[in-house]
Parts: C-alpha cells; structure tokens; sequence
C-alpha cells in the first residue's frame, strides 16, 4: 500500500506542517500494519511481545491526535476542511474524525471469540457512546446555530451597508474567537472520546484480540485512503483526457 499524497495544497495557520506529519504518519502507519499482520502468523508469538506492539500502536494514534489538537489551536476551521485527506475520506468523518462507535463495530467484524463477559461489556460501551455521540452532536449544532443568530447577522448587514466600521470590526472579530472556541472544545471532546473508546476497547480485549482488532482497524484506515487516492488519480487523468 502506498500513502501518496492527497493532491491538495497545505493551505495557511499551520496545514502545510500538518500534511507533512500526516504523510509521515502515513508511512509509519503502513509499517504498524506489516508488523501487526507478520505477528499474527507466528503462533510462538510471547504475550509480552503483543503487548510490547499493541501499546505502539496505540501510542501512534495517540501521537496523530496530540498533533491535531495543536493544529486546531492554530487554526480549528482547517480541521474541519482537512487537505491531508481526499475527498473520499472527508466524507466519510465525523466531527473532523471517525465516529467513536465504528470501533466498537469493527470488533465484532474483526474478534470472532468474544466471551459472553466481554460481550456485554462492549454492549454497555456501546450504549455509552451513544449518548456521548448525541451530547457532541447537539454542541456542534448549536455551535452551527449561531452562525445565523441576530447578532451575526446584524453584523453582516453594517459591514454590507459601511457602517460603524471600526466597531463591527471588534464586534466581529470577539464573535469569530468564540465561535472559534466552541470549535476548539467540540473537536477536542470528539477527539477525546475517539481515543477513551479505543483505551476501553483495548482494555476489555484480551492481547491476541487486540491484535486482530487493530489489525482492522489500521487496515481500514488504509483501504479507504488508497481508494481515495485512486479516485483522485483517475480524475486527474480524465481531465487530462479532457484537455483541461
């Protein structure tokens, strides 16, 4: 598999940076894959070697978040219009990331022997993290409300007809740094409950399930990104074609 390159500019407040780890990301990410499926095919495999690798790989998705927290620092509305991604992949996200309750499906998909214990501990999660979708859901929507609330809207209108200018600069500018704020903490629980998901799950699962789990999960990551890709090289070439 090859992670290649979205075919997008980096853009400003800090993208450029942030496609640069991403692709680096990308290549470790694709080696964790080859690392987690070799393990698989070697019984002798100790107990303390998988943990050794599942705690690595956890680790580096922990690192993908932990730079995308700073990112959304700099600039919150880049991670919700990501270049790092293909347009395939930003439709399918969630809150700028994959829906938490996906991983909790991809267990059942990819974790075959399952005690009737864990089981119903992953049933619980899961209702937990449905109402915690729903909680992050409703703050991004009355975060989204506000952008056509009277104030805004007062706002637009002066600017539109040149009035009070210096004012409905300041006016504007307090209104853009708290909607950049309630961004900031909606993106940052989503994140947080991605990752807490993923602890709890790794939690419940014993070392060699774990391995399966991260195996399917690390290989959808990639799946969906190289058909990405392939899309965008085949548009491309049809524009080419189209002398465009």
């Amino acid at each position: 598999m090859s992670s290649g390159s979205a075919g997008t500019s980096g853009g400003g407040g800090g993208g450029g940076s942030f496609n640069a780890f991403f692709e680096g990301w990308m290549v470790r990410h694709e080696h964790y894959l080859e690392e987690l499926l070799s393990v698989q095919q070697r019984n002798e495999s100790q107990e303390d070697d998988l943990k050794d690798l599942i705690k690595r790989v956890l680790s580096h998705y922990q690192q993908y978040f932990e730079e995308k927290a700073r990112l959304a620092q700099r600039n919150v509305f880049l991670v919700f219009s990501p270049t790092w991604f293909t347009s395939l992949e930003c439709a399918t996200l969630w809150i700028t990331g994959f829906k938490p309750g996906y991983a909790l499906r991809l267990v059942s998909e990819s974790v075959q022997d399952l005690s009737r214990e864990q089981s119903q501990r992953l049933r619980l999660l899961m209702e937990e993290t449905r109402v915690e979708e729903r909680v992050l859901n409703e703050e991004l929507a009355r975060v989204q409300e506000t952008l056509a609330a009277p104030p805004l809207l007062e706002m637009v209108r002066k600017r539109a007809r040149r009035m009070d200018a210096a004012e409905g600069v300041r006016e504007e500018a307090a209104a853009l740094a708290t909607l950049r704020k309630a961004l900031e903490e909606v993106v940052a629980g989503a994140d947080l409950l991605r990752m807490s998901i993923t602890l709890k799950v790794a939690e419940i699962l014993k070392p060699e399930q774990n391995v399966r789990f991260l195996t399917g999960a690390t290989r959808m990551f990639l799946e969906l990104r190289n058909l990405g890709l392939q899309k965008v090289v085949r548009k491309r070439n049809g524009m080419v074609l189209k002398g465009i």
